[in-house]
């Protein structure tokens, strides 16, 4: 049986198609599933085995990023949501779906209701919507297993992804190694200098995760990144991993496509 993937929807989400296809390219089986099945009642979220809260611009980023769709969610799904997590079952935001989950305090302490950290406007002052590069940090997030160390090529779009808490909180994130992905600079050293860092996050952190490592948030979009041909300069290389200094173009495999498969093959193997 393939892993059910829940894919969640509502106004303004954008990047919704893009993640069904990577889950699936990876060996799940996604569902689009919109916010308010879950709310009537339509659709349970124990029938699905990964929750993804994909891109976009959630009800406008009316008020902020992801804070309706994350009112929503500890509001009319509190219990569901609850129950997922101590199940032990991966739970996925990307872009938006990082400040939702940001937004609904299951990250970066797992406690719903509980918000300790905010991703704000970038520094400087602008929508960013380039590629960059992203080292991977050594933790127990089940979405980066074998991935330690690497640098990695992906891209970004975001007007709100600067990370933000108090110093007890961030101290707490580092101790507990729950930074799952840093901005670097081209000698892939963590950087908070623009533009190698797009928004300017404390301790150049583009992605963490909870402490139990089921929880994933990251600013940049994998999804973006599951065939050789997303990457722009695809006919001239073939991009994997990003060595010291320089991009080493050496497998067929995009970089965005571990980080579905490995949430797959936890599911699996569960």
């Amino acid at each position: 049986m393939l892993p059910k993937v829940c894919i969640l929807r509502t106004d303004g989400t954008n990047c919704d198609a893009e993640t069904f296809y990577a889950f699936n390219k990876a060996g799940g089986k996604s569902e689009l599933v919109h916010i308010n099945q879950l709310r009537q009642g339509k659709v349970k979220l124990a029938a699905y085995h990964i929750l993804v809260i994909p891109g976009g611009f959630s009800y406008g980023d009316d008020i902020s990023a992801g804070k309706i769709l994350a009112a929503e969610m500890t509001s009319f799904l509190k219990e569901q949501l609850a129950e997922f997590w101590r199940a032990k079952k991966p739970i996925l935001g990307i872009c938006n779906g990082f400040q939702v989950l940001v937004r609904t305090g299951l990250l970066p302490t797992g406690k719903l209701g509980s918000i300790s950290a905010a991703l704000t406007a970038n520094k400087s002052g602008r929508f960013e919507c380039r590629w960059i590069k992203l080292k991977i940090e050594k933790n127990n997030c089940i979405f980066t297993q074998g991935l330690d160390n690497k640098v990695i090529y992906l891209p970004v779009a975001h007007g709100e992804g600067n990370f933000y808490t108090d110093s007890a909180t961030l101290n707490n994130i580092e101790a507990n190694g729950q930074v799952t992905f840093r901005y670097v600079d081209k000698n892939d050293q963590p950087t908070k200098t623009y533009p190698d860092n797009p928004n300017g996050s404390l301790n150049a952190i583009a992605g963490l995760s909870d402490p139990s490592g089921y929880i994933l948030g990251l600013m940049p979009h994998p999804e973006r990144f599951t065939e050789i041909f997303h990457e722009p300069n695809w006919r001239r290389n073939n991009l994997l991993f990003c060595q010291p200094g320089r991009l080493t173009y050496n497998s067929m495999e995009p970089q965005g496509l571990a980080i579905f498969r490995n949430a797959i093959q936890y599911v699996k193997n569960s």
